[in-house]
């Protein structure tokens, strides 16, 4: 038998799809294709396994129909059976199957990556497949196992999140908080002159013409902004030639040639910036890792922090569930000399309960207890993401709970009562809510007048909007309950118009909240009980911030940090919890939900 094939993550070809399933931009990669027909040749098995990239048409029309069949269970192989698999799907083409197929879902795309494989591994996948159960997870060789002992998977992975920053203009580092009145931007500044998101190590240097990396960055992210409003602002039939050599641009240089180098946007832009010199070339018997091509010089410190972003849909009713989710990430930026091993331990309570937990690739998790994840890890230059985490519903406590409800007394007149009880769960925890804020629009009405006078905080008015700001600072205990009842008064000269009467963008708005939920496309033109606006919702909208902790309980516990060789440095950490669309439906009008599959 042939020897295994080492090369790191090798791309065969990616595909990213509009919201419309229309494909906008593609690429194949022919060294590494020829190198797969190579390997399968090898493993005498070329007939059963090798299956050459097909033509656009066969991947887009095998793409729509997996997700045809995946929203309708018609197909088996499209089903997951393990969290493992969320991302990874199996095409059907003409001559076989393209396996694995890495999706992954940024700025209103999808994207599609497809790494090369060993052969042997793609014969278990099509046993797999041909045996009963297409390998579940309780087979000793099902998917999920066969996934983790398969590499090129993640690197896939990391490919496709870079894409997805590219077509997003994020390119920049992630933004860190070490304390609840300065950012960790400030604390980096220090360390790196004023530089920012820069990296110290790069721009101590004395060079002819030095381009600092955050400006690089910043022309990196500029020259890919304008694939973000291509992306996000809805489905189109093709990406502009600008957007096109945003993404042909960061393949040039992080894989050029199909194998994955660096994908990280502030290392290439780096490189590109200044280049190297004799002084970056690591000790001879270390081996410097991708995401890392310069060494750091300079103090040497470590931060951690834990950002956390919490989204509701609270109804205040009976009949209807809450919808929450919480989504958090460990931040760090480690700037240590040379190419340390850092080992740190993740601490994930017990009474809290993860729907996933990811690690950036640089990292391993070879222990895992009860309460407990062991991670040990090189890390590269700058602020990096190490995990990324979902917490299941059931673990989450919302800080801010209450309620919100409207009632017209007449058509331009409505009385309103908000009551919110800040922290209520959180007593005996360090955790501080340190901004908490209400907005409750109205878009299709404008206001002439609200009174009322909360028992807390500052109200202020818009033409369209009613702003109360509950907390600025820590004086609010927690607890607390706020209210605000009052009444808003719109302008009289406001016809309601009928849906005949609407102009472009209002069709174009309300065919997207008809598409959005479900039973709107037979909605009559807005009534007396319901005059806010044309097939819109009432609603108040909170804007959060709690810092001393966060929502899941997970930590790093700064002692407990090691570094191989040892160094003599301080550690911080911190958490905070920010909110993202964290909505409460007005309970006495009506509201969206999602409907619930019926379990057969």
């Amino acid at each position: 038998m042939a020897t295994p094939l080492v090369r790191g993550c090798s791309i065969r070809a990616l595909w990213i799809f509009n919201q419309s399933f229309n494909l906008v931009f593609s690429r194949r990669f022919v060294t590494v294709e020829r190198l797969w027909k190579q390997a399968c040749e090898q493993q005498n098995s070329q007939d059963f396994i090798y299956c050459s990239v097909p033509f656009d048409s066969q991947v887009s029309a095998s793409f729509v129909a997996s997700k045809v069949a995946k929203n309708g269970h018609g197909d088996g192989e499209t089903l997951v059976d393990d969290p493992i698999m969320r991302y990874v799907m199996s095409l059907k083409v003409d001559g076989g199957r393209l396996w694995p197929v890495v999706e992954y879902r940024r700025s209103g795309c999808f994207i599609l990556v497809l790494p090369m494989v060993e052969p042997h591994q793609m014969a278990v996948y099509e046993d797999l497949c041909s045996s009963p159960g297409c390998g579940g997870a309780t087979s000793d060789l099902g998917l999920s196992k066969l996934l983790l002992e398969m590499p090129c998977v993640t690197g896939a992975l990391a490919v496709a999140q870079a894409l997805g920053d590219v077509l997003s203009g994020d390119l920049v580092e992630p933004e860190l908080f070490t304390t609840s009145t300065a950012s960790m931007g400030s604390f980096l500044d220090s360390l790196t002159g004023g530089m920012g998101v820069g990296i110290s190590g790069i721009a101590a240097r004395a060079k002819p013409v030095a381009v600092p990396v955050a400006a690089a960055a910043n022309a990196v992210a500029a020259a890919a902004a304008t694939a973000t409003s291509a992306i996000t602002g809805g489905s189109r039939a093709t990406l502009k030639s600008s957007e096109k050599d945003a993404l042909r641009s960061f393949i040039s240089s992080a894989m050029s040639f199909g194998t994955a180098l660096d994908v990280n946007s502030v290392n290439l832009a780096a490189v590109k910036s200044n280049g190297f010199t004799s002084l970056d070339v690591p000790i001879a018997e270390q081996r410097q890792p991708m995401w890392k091509p310069y060494l750091y010089r300079g103090k040497q410190r470590m931060a951690f922090a834990v950002h956390e972003v919490v989204t509701a849909a609270l109804y205040d009713r009976d009949d209807v569930k809450d919808s929450i989710s919480l989504t958090g990430e460990v931040l760090c930026r480690l700037d240590l000399e040379g190419l340390p091993e850092v080992s740190v331990q993740l601490i994930t309570p017990a009474t809290s309960s993860f729907d996933s937990l990811t690690f950036h690739l640089c990292a391993q998790a070879p222990e895992q207890g009860a309460d407990k994840q062991t991670v040990t890890f090189t890390p590269p230059l700058g602020n990096f993401v190490l995990a990324r985490y979902a917490a299941l519903p059931k673990a989450i406590n919302p800080p801010l709970q209450g309620f919100y409800q409207l009632s017209m007394v007449s058509e331009t007149e409505g009385a309103f009562l908000i009551r919110m009880r800040v922290m209520a769960g959180y007593k005996n925890t360090p955790m501080v809510m340190e901004q908490c804020s209400l907005s409750v629009p109205f878009p299709r009405r404008k206001i002439v007048g609200v009174e009322g006078v909360p028992s807390v905080g500052t109200v202020s008015q818009t033409d369209h909007s009613i702003e109360w700001k509950i907390v600025l600072g820590r004086g609010l205990p927690k607890g607390t309950e706020v209210t605000y009842p009052g009444t808003v008064k719109f302008a009289s000269d406001v016809n309601r118009r009928t849906k005949g009467e609407l102009d472009d963008s209002d069709t174009e708005f309300d065919s997207q909240e008809n598409e959005a939920f479900k039973g709107e496309a037979n909605v009559q033109a807005a009534d007396m009980e319901d005059p806010l606006c044309w097939e819109a919702y009432s609603f108040a909208k909170a804007s959060i911030k709690v810092t001393g902790g966060n929502m899941s309980g997970i930590s790093i516990d700064p002692k407990a940090v090691t570094v191989y060789p040892a160094v003599k440095t301080a550690c911080e950490f911190s958490s905070q919890v920010l909110s993202g669309e964290y909505i409460f439906w007005n309970s006495l009008g009506r509201y969206p939900q999602a409907v619930p599959p019926v379990m057969l």
